[in-house]
């Protein structure tokens, strides 16, 4: 059906239903924002310093300027810019290209919501998404309560939980002591709870793939994952009750990550730390440019981002990404 996409929407009707709902969904994405003084914006796909994310991208050459550039891996760097410029509220609906893996939930070619709001916080950003998909819902679906495909319910009206990170990793992995171990020991525990994890990574990544392999699928409910180590996002403000974490939420419905949002860094001095610190000394791989906007000054700020397929994944009730997506890469026919 992915090749001869057209005769899957001749003949099967739910396939039809399902990209038309993705459509209203994004309408009202876009009437929600609207509603809240948000301008919708649009910035460059092509970029010589791919940031926002820990992502390998796709490279490219410009011909007409004799450089090479990448396909963006997220929208962040330049929705950012807007705010230093003076646009309090900012949104951008664009596709994101990410040369990685194909999986039930992961495609290298995928839409996303980004928002960026001045003078608020991870916690406004809460609220935010929570009034948005329950908007939403009462629009598209008329109901709050969607069925996975397995025939699980996931009640969007019901309990929204909060809970630290560190404090969900210790009690799904049943051990209190888990961030006083050695990466050894991590790497030894997770085996013994059958996860394969890369023996090359950091510590903090160790611990992550737990979290993603483990514990986010278990999340069905609407739940806000909070205080990530501040390793995982260097573009977010360090929390203050704890310097080793960061003001940031993962939201994880469906058991998967929905919407990660948080406090965005504006101190330059800060930022620049952190990049550096992320790129292991490869000065090339930071965006001196956006640092220097920084230091022009941006205002306090809250940021989101939303997977549109993965939304779409929750609400319609699919199985895998390549249904929410109309045409997803596959490999030519008559090619091993």
């Amino acid at each position: 059906i992915y090749p001869r996409r057209y005769l899957d929407l001749i003949v099967n009707q739910d396939s039809k239903e399902r990209f038309l709902l993705r459509s209203r969904i994004i309408e009202e994405i876009r009437k929600f924002l609207w509603s809240r003084s948000f301008v919708e914006v649009e910035t460059p796909v092509l970029q010589s310093v791919p940031g926002g994310a820990a992502a390998r991208p796709f490279e490219t050459h410009m011909n007409a300027l004799s450089c090479d550039f990448t396909l963006r891996i997220a929208l962040e760097l330049y929705l950012k810019r807007l705010l230093v410029g003076g646009f309090d509220r900012v949104f951008e609906l664009g596709r994101i290209f990410r040369n990685e893996g194909v999986s039930r939930r992961h495609n290298p070619e995928f839409t996303m919501l980004e928002l960026y709001q001045a003078y608020t916080d991870y916690r406004g950003m809460m609220e935010l998404v929570k009034s948005m998909l329950l908007h939403i819902c009462d629009t598209t679906l008329g109901s709050r309560k969607v069925n996975r495909y397995d025939g699980t319910e996931v009640d969007l009206d019901g309990g929204w939980t909060e809970v630290r990170y560190k404090e969900i990793v210790k009690e799904r992995t049943d051990c209190p002591d888990w961030f006083e171990l050695s990466k050894e020991e991590k790497l030894k525990k997770a085996a013994g709870m059958e996860i394969e994890i890369d023996e090359d990574l950091e510590d903090f990544e160790v611990t992550n793939q737990v979290f993603e392999k483990k514990i986010e699928p278990t999340l069905i409910q609407p739940t806000f994952v909070t205080h990530l180590p501040r390793e995982l996002i260097p573009l977010a403000k360090i929390a203050p009750d704890d310097p080793s974490t960061i003001e940031v939420f993962e939201l994880c419905i469906n058991g998967q990550q929905i919407a990660p949002a948080y406090s965005e860094q504006n101190d330059p001095l800060l930022q620049r730390e952190m990049f550096e610190a992320q790129a292991g000394g490869e000065i090339q791989k930071i965006d001196h440019e956006f640092l220097e906007a920084l230091e022009h000054g941006m205002p306090p700020a809250g940021g989101m981002g939303i997977g549109i397929d993965r939304l779409v994944i929750l609400l319609t009730g699919a199985s895998n990404i390549r249904e929410t997506i109309l045409f997803p890469p596959i490999r030519p026919e008559g090619r091993e």
